[in-house]
Order: C-alpha cells, then structure tokens, then sequence
C-alpha cells in the first residue's frame, strides 16, 4: 500500500496534510530569470530479470540540467519490495555515466539518467520515468558536475555516505546519486540530499534544513540490505553553477520535510515539500529513507534492512509526478518504500532547492 503525505514546514516541522504550501519570507529586493521546464520521455518498462538493471533518459535539449529525478512503478504485493532506485544522475550523452576519477567531471550537462534495479524478485508492471530540470538564467550561464565516491557499504545493514562540494565561489544547484554493481540485490541509495561541509553539519553527514540557504554540497548514502560486496560503490554528484560567475546575488533556499513511516512491512509512503511564493523558482531536490533526525544528527539507516527508495521527482501539491514541458512545478516529492516484514523507527525525507539569480 502506497500513501501521501504532502507537508508544509512551519518552525521547522511538518504539521499540514495535503495543504498547498505557502511560506511566509521575505521578499526579494531583485528579479529573478531562473526558468526551469521539466523534460521526461515518460515509462522505460523493467527490469525484468532478478539482480539487474535498466537506465534510462531525460533530455534538455535547451537549458542545461540543474537537477533531476526518477519515479518508479512498482506493481503490488511482496514482489514490489524487489524494485528500486539504483541511479537518479546526470549524463553527458544519456547513457555514459561519471564514475571515474573524482573532482570536476563535467561542464554544461544537458541529461539525466534514471536508472532502476532489482533485487530477487520482479514483476511486470516494473518501470522507471527520468525527470530533468532544464535550468535557464540570465546570469548563470554554464554548470559543471563535481563527482564524489566512496568503496561499500559492504556489509548487512550498513550505510556509505559520500559528499561532493562545489568548488568555491560557486552555487550548488542539485545533485544526484548512484550505487553500482546492480549485482548486488540489496545495494541501493536511500538517500540524495542538500548538505553543508562545514563542522556544523558533520562535513555532509547532516542534511540542510528547512529554510537554509545556499548548500555548497550533496550527499548520497549506500544502503546494503542483505550485504554481499563485489566492489560495492556509492556515488555522489553535485551539479554547481559554472567558474567566473558573480553569484553574490544569487540565493538557493531549502525546503525540508520529515514525516513518520512507512513501518509496516511492504509499504509505501510519498511526502512532498515546496518552493514558497517569494522562494525562487524550484531547481532541484532530493529524497531519503531513513532513521529520522537527518539535519540534527549524522545520517542513520531505516528501521528494515529490505527498505528502498522507489521515488524522487518534481510534482504538484498532491505528490503527482509533472508532465513533460511543465513549466511551473513547485514541488518535490519522495515515494520511500519498507521491506518486510515490518520497518519501525523510519522516516521519509523530502527536499525542494529554490534557486533566485537575483537578475
């Protein structure tokens, strides 16, 4: 079973079910030019073999990606604890995948790779939908990739969290995540999230919160459900505005929610959060499964070894994913997912970053 809860920060929690968000904050003394279009070719059917993969693709064929997401289709019953997230993560030609050495990987990336996997079991109605953020500004112009990775996790319910930060004087607009080898049934990401390296937030370990501005780095956390390692990897992107940019007028404020559940076992819970009416135009965002706290403590795995992400996408305020050519989402959404047979003590987290260029 697969239920919504939609949520509206205020003091720092999440208290309002389904409600459209809006948050108020100051407003801006400049412009702004930041558009963003959501590109998705839509379902890509798999994987239809057990321990494998498929990768697909969005495409901005103008703009160039500040973020982006995937959604699953999972089917129904305990065979759906076999589907999950193995890759949200830019591209640059829609199949070759940065996971060479670390640092700058990329400059002006145009696509988004939404990659799914499976575990032991599968079904037909598996499928995975890429959502691409295609990112225009009058002043940020260019965009690089800053690539991080860490070996595992390599044993049983254990979790590997890596960071990339922009380089400095530059803007972190999203990021993404990955976890190879698809071999690996029970390896996945559980989380992909806005963070801070600096003391006050564990250098990455701690997620921004809610009404934080200007991230300088993203973090993706390895989930290995029943171990096994055959050179377990996790992989973090930070997509950061381009060198030689003024950014001194430019703000990215985050969006943050953490709602209760899914616990019992082979369920499904999706939580949204939005950009606010003075906030800026939503650029990216990012989703976790997890032990709960995210921004106050270092990052803690969820309550079920089996547990998985099945979601991380632009949406309406009901926690529907957008169509192709939108123009005007606000939202973002996370659809989190329990093993079995049950998950206590876990938490679904959702991130939305609102980017103004202050033009």
């Amino acid at each position: 079973m697969r239920k919504m809860l939609l949520r509206r920060p205020v003091a720092g929690r999440a208290l309002v079910l389904g409600a459209l968000l809006a948050l108020a904050v100051p407003g801006s003394a400049y412009a702004n030019t930041v558009g963003v279009t959501v590109k998705t070719p839509g379902a890509t059917s798999g994987p239809g073999s057990a321990f494998s993969e498929i990768s697909t693709n969005a495409h901005c064929s103008s703009g160039l990606i500040s973020g982006g997401g995937i959604n699953q289709a999972i089917g129904t019953g305990t065979s759906s604890n076999g589907n999950k997230i193995n890759g949200t993560s830019p591209s640059p030609d829609g199949s070759t995948e940065y996971t060479g050495s670390t640092g700058v990987v990329g400059t002006d990336v145009a696509y988004w790779l939404g990659i799914g996997g499976s575990g032991g079991a599968v079904n037909a109605s598996f499928s995975s939908t890429p959502y691409a953020m295609c990112f225009t500004s009058n002043l940020i112009n260019h965009t690089q990739v800053v690539m991080n990775k860490v070996a595992g996790p390599t044993t049983a319910s254990t979790v590997g969290l890596v960071t990339a930060t922009c380089p400095a004087n530059t803007r972190l607009l999203g990021g993404g995540a990955r976890i190879t080898p698809a071999s690996i049934g029970s390896l996945k990401p559980i989380a992909s999230f806005p963070t801070f390296n600096d003391s006050a937030h564990g250098y990455g370990q701690k997620a921004a919160a809610d009404g934080e501005t200007n991230p300088d780095s993203w973090s993706a956390v390895g989930w290995n459900g029943g171990g096994g390692d055959s050179g377990n990897t996790t992989y973090a992107y930070a997509i950061c505005s381009g060198n030689n940019i003024d950014i001194s007028g430019t703000t990215v404020k985050v969006r943050f929610s953490e709602v209760s559940g899914p616990t019992a076992g082979t369920a499904g819970l999706t939580a949204g959060v939005g950009c606010g009416q003075n906030d800026g135009k939503l650029v990216s965002g990012g989703a976790a499964i997890s032990g709960g706290s995210v921004t106050t403590t270092n990052f803690t795995g969820p309550g079920s070894p089996g547990d998985h992400l099945n979601g991380s996408y632009p949406s309406d305020s009901g926690g529907n994913p957008v169509s192709d050519g939108t123009t005007t989402a606000s939202y973002w959404s996370a659809f989190s997912h329990t093993g079995a047979p049950s998950s206590p003590n876990t938490y679904t987290d959702v991130w939305a970053l609102c980017a103004n260029d202050g033009v």
